[in-house]
């Protein structure tokens, strides 16, 4: 196993454990689930999937997950930048760079080079909204330097976004709809309105305009946990470290729990509440990743997870433009094919999953890594 001793090494493993969810593990999952009395309808295999609207399921956890991840390692590099001589403005530069080409990934993944017309390019995606939240959210903590500063930027992004949703009319919201409602939220209208090419969902895109703001207090957040692992453990020890994170998390479970009754828990919507609760979430996460593998340096455990998460970004792009079900149908659908179907659909999808960790590997093994 070979591993960088200046990363900290939870980071690569928790993005890789969070990207095996999409990455063949929550098929898996809900394949086995199936073997047993309720199959796709027991609660283990409903969390493999998105929440209708209000709601939260795991699956509503990944994306802000990986972009809690991304606000972490940014201080590592803002310092390390900052050491090495680059000025400010080269920096800022480096972030604009990384926002526009993850938009432009974004826009790729969503099928831009097979789409004829332009009317019919999605624009919004998920790493576009990865891209422009932690570029925002970056800005912030490059001008601010006080913790209660960029608290207070947190809390102010919060209550202003649910302000806003709350009492700002939507012109052609149909009668009765409610604010926080698919037909009736401000997030639609401004998409319908500024963004250009179509909506995911026809008339509302989960990740279109108005969801970045929210989303870069997830990004910050991220931010302000790398900043305090960054504390020297003669000042904190790793252990102490652990405690307060888990002890945060807690905190802001609790508020957005209780916000949630004013403020439902949505994940289209990127509400405020979502924000607390999953980061939340990701901030306990990260806390249990960073206690076993850098305090206690229990490492061999996380290596399938860290050779996914060194190429994340290759991994979400390689399953748009490599056919894995097709290998995966050509090794074990005959295997598969003798078996009762429920046990079938387990072998096709474990070969899948499989599949995309060996071309992981093959890229570690390789020191193959796309950095964006």
């Amino acid at each position: 196993m070979e591993y960088n001793s200046q990363r900290l090494q939870s980071i690569d493993a928790l993005r890789g454990f969070d990207m095996l969810f999409i990455s063949g593990l929550a098929g898996l999952i809900t394949a086995i689930c199936a073997l047993f009395p309720g199959g796709s309808d027991c609660w283990l295999a409903t969390q493999m999937h998105h929440a209708a609207w209000d709601g939260l399921r795991h699956h509503d956890t990944i994306f802000p997950l990986f972009l809690f991840i991304s606000g972490i390692t940014f201080p590592f590099s803002y310092s390390k930048q900052l050491s090495a001589g680059c000025g400010r403005g080269r920096i800022y530069r480096k972030v604009l760079v990384r926002a526009l080409v993850l938009c432009l990934l974004g826009i790729i993944y969503n099928g831009a080079l097979t789409e004829g017309r332009l009317e019919d390019i999605r624009v919004a995606s998920v790493l576009g909204r990865i891209g422009v939240a932690w570029m925002l959210a970056a800005i912030i903590y490059m001008n601010t330097g006080k913790l209660s500063t960029r608290l207070v930027i947190i809390g102010t992004i919060l209550v202003g976004y649910w302000a806003a949703l709350r009492f700002i009319p939507v012109p052609d919201a149909p009668a009765g709809a409610g604010p926080f409602t698919f037909e009736g939220n401000l997030c639609g209208y401004v998409d319908r309105l500024l963004l250009p090419g179509r909506l995911h969902r026809g008339t509302f895109d989960p990740e279109g305009i108005l969801g970045v703001v929210p989303a870069a207090a997830t990004a910050l957040l991220g931010m302000l946990t790398g900043d305090f692992v960054r504390v020297p453990a003669d000042r904190i020890s790793g252990g102490r470290k652990v405690l307060c994170m888990l002890g945060a998390s807690a905190l802001m479970l609790a508020v957005g729990l209780v916000w949630s009754r004013w403020f439902p828990i949505n994940k289209a919507l990127w509400s405020s509440t979502f924000v607390l609760v999953v980061g939340a979430y990701s901030l306990a996460l990260f806390a249990i990743f960073y206690w076993l593998i850098d305090v206690k340096g229990w490492r061999g455990w996380a290596f399938p997870f860290t050779v996914v998460g060194m190429n994340s970004i290759t991994v979400y792009m390689a399953e748009r433009m490599i056919n894995f079900d097709y290998t995966s149908d050509f090794l074990a659908s005959g295997l598969a094919g003798r078996l009762p179907e429920a046990w079938g659909e387990v072998i096709m999808a474990a070969t899948f999953l499989v599949l995309v960790w060996l071309f992981t590997y093959f890229l570690y093994k390789k020191k193959i890594f796309l950095k964006v």
